[in-house]
């Protein structure tokens, strides 16, 4: 996980997602997840909010070649006032965000820095920087904990299988940097090379 830097929001945001939504908040101030569902108007935004950002996931650093989701980082069930706000919006990958739901205490992609989570490799696990104070490292674990960064199986497949590829001399540098900007950072920051990775990996 990196930092994200926090977008403006397109010019027809107001028109295609504000306005809707607060006119149905009008009525319904309280929604329930059915009612949520039936004003889903946030999904208007999707296709922007992926361009806008890249297509990069907010929370696993990781290029979505799809549309991906929208997450509402403060959840829309408890803060119903924000569900069709831009700046509550971060792109996610189907799987994060539904980890996520309606967790709340997860580090904000737009406030965390780029030296807050490394990655053990080979493990090809989060962990937090242990130079941190141990009040932010505790925010930290929990974060990789609440969107199961570490627990799910793919995350670290997907991880391990691009930094293989890497090693190999399947994709460059470059590549990472386009599509995995967490794992290209990684890679600098501990110095390895192709043939440091090939024998981190066995390969």
């Amino acid at each position: 996980m990196i930092g994200v830097i926090a977008k403006p929001e397109y010019s027809k945001f107001d028109n295609d997602v504000r306005r809707p939504g607060a006119a149905f908040l009008a009525t319904y101030p309280a929604p329930n997840s059915a009612q949520f569902k039936q004003k889903n108007y946030w999904t208007r935004a999707a296709r922007e909010l992926h361009a806008t950002y890249s297509g990069f996931c907010a929370y696993t650093s990781m290029y979505l070649p799809e549309q991906g989701s929208v997450d509402h980082f403060l959840p829309k069930a408890n803060f119903p006032n924000l569900a069709y706000e831009w700046g509550n919006f971060r792109l996610a990958g189907g799987r994060v965000n539904n980890s996520k739901g309606n967790l709340t205490g997860i580090l904000d992609p737009f406030c965390v820095q780029d030296d807050w989570f490394f990655l053990d490799i080979p493990a090809c696990l989060l962990k937090p920087n242990p130079t941190l104070p141990k009040s932010l490292r505790s925010e930290i674990a929990a974060t990789i904990n609440s969107l199961r960064l570490n627990q799910d199986d793919k995350y670290v497949e997907d991880r391990c299988n691009i930094l293989m590829a890497y090693g190999q001399a399947d994709v460059s540098i470059n590549f990472l940097e386009r599509r995995y900007p967490f794992l290209a950072k990684e890679v600098k920051r501990q110095e390895l090379d192709q043939p440091a990775l090939r024998t981190l990996f066995r390969i």
